[in-house]
């Protein structure tokens, strides 16, 4: 899915276009037991639980694609029986009406959701008229097909802070009385995907809060799908292979890793150039291998870097604009800057030096006198009324001028 598709279903999570026709949801304690399991119909909620619900839902397919949003994809030969995309389709064919099948479902999340804590599971089921579009993109009244899916989100509930408050009953300021509170959403899918604004039965849509540790468990043990990488793990892992390869921190290595972020930055502009806007730019081995001996590493860290980068990236190379660091890219942009600003100081420092006539030993001269090179073999010095004095001759079409006045 892409963020247009993403924000077509989305445009549904509001007060006024939302259609879930069934909320179902389960709170399960830090034991791993289920403490209440409970069924709404969504549309009949009050007006403050509407909005909170709306949010999660809207939070699950918030963030940026391949980041916080990633595609998962089912193996065909894994879709059997039992599997946890079959427990999805009866899920979804059943619109969340089947109490059984729900505590099946919850008892697969509390196996394999690894978090220490309570937590709340909410599922949501909704049916959308897909809309056909002209070739020119504009929407139709007539559907080209109904998506049907459902969205599962785990939102973390937590004590809340103990603190002072208003006790109304009793007139004075005490301890205010603490609850379990509902935070953000912290993993959750989307099944089916719609892909190219049509289900895919063979992928969802998965959403992590953490796109450093994303809940891999979850997608593989209770979703049954395959895993991705998310764009942050994949420009940690980069900057890992640089740290091991490059060694100790120090001034020079932190130049390198700028003229690489720099370099990477400039490869990526070349091919969509080349490529063209829509073309996605893939990084292949041979491409980190050519950036960083651009950047000045050896040939032997350049093969190491290489070996790790292929290995990492063995299943699927990244977009190199996932690896680029545009922090560091920025940071690069002041380091050239204060570069510019340093040179430009030691050529006024110099220029300085030839208008005041500084010696090496810094001192400076009571008297300087400038010419230009071909007037300079003209300039005598002759004693006048027994003092030194300097003589320049000055022809007719010649300016003089002295402490910055023409004489």
């Amino acid at each position: 899915m892409n963020k247009k598709e993403v924000n077509e279903i989305k445009r549904r999570f509001k007060k006024d276009s939302v259609n879930f026709d069934k909320m179902v949801g389960c709170y399960v304690d830090a034991n791993k037991e289920m403490v209440l399991t409970f069924k709404e119909t969504f549309l009949n909620l009050e007006d403050e639980e509407f909005h909170k619900y709306l949010e999660i839902a809207n939070k699950a397919m918030s963030g940026t694609i391949g980041n916080n949003l990633l595609e998962l994809p089912f193996d065909p030969e894994s879709e059997i029986e039992g599997s946890g995309h079959d427990l999805l389709m009866r899920l979804r064919e059943t619109g969340l009406q089947d109490e059984k099948l729900l505590i099946e479902y919850y008892n697969r999340i509390i196996e394999s959701y690894d978090y220490v804590g309570n937590y709340l599971i909410v599922l949501f089921h909704d049916t959308y008229d897909v809309p056909m579009k002209t070739s020119d993109n504009l929407a139709l009244d007539e559907s080209e097909e109904v998506y049907e899916y459902i969205i599962c989100a785990i939102c973390p509930v937590q004590l809340s802070k103990a603190a002072l408050g208003y006790r109304e009953q009793e007139n004075r300021i005490g301890a205010r009385d603490r609850d379990w509170v509902v935070g953000p959403v912290d993993t959750a899918f989307t099944f089916p995907a719609f892909t190219d604004r049509s289900t895919d039965l063979h992928a969802c849509l998965a959403y992590t809060k953490n796109t450093k540790e994303p809940h891999v468990e979850f997608w593989e043990n209770c979703i049954g799908c395959g895993t991705r990488k998310t764009t942050t793990q994949k420009k940690n892992a980069f900057n890992n292979m640089l740290n091991q390869a490059l060694g100790e921190e120090t001034d020079e290595t932190l130049e390198t890793k700028l003229d690489i972020q720099q370099n990477l930055s400039d490869f990526i502009t070349v091919e969509a150039e080349r490529l063209g806007p829509e073309e996605p730019i893939i990084l292949e081995p041979q491409d980190v291998a050519n950036i960083l001996t651009d950047s000045g590493l050896s040939d032997v860290k350049v093969e190491k870097i290489q070996a790790n980068f292929e290995n990492y990236f063995e299943e699927q190379l990244p977009l190199a604009e996932e690896i680029l660091d545009e922090k560091a890219l920025k940071n690069n942009e002041i380091r050239v800057e204060k570069n510019v600003l340093k040179e430009r100081v030691v050529d006024l420092t110099k220029q300085l030096k030839e208008a005041t006539g500084e010696t090496a030993d810094g001192k400076v001269p009571d008297i300087v006198v400038k010419v230009s090179e071909s007037k300079a073999a003209d300039v005598t010095t002759a004693y006048v009324d027994g003092k030194k004095c300097v003589c320049v001759p000055i022809e007719p079409d010649e300016t003089f001028v002295l402490n910055g006045e023409q004489i």
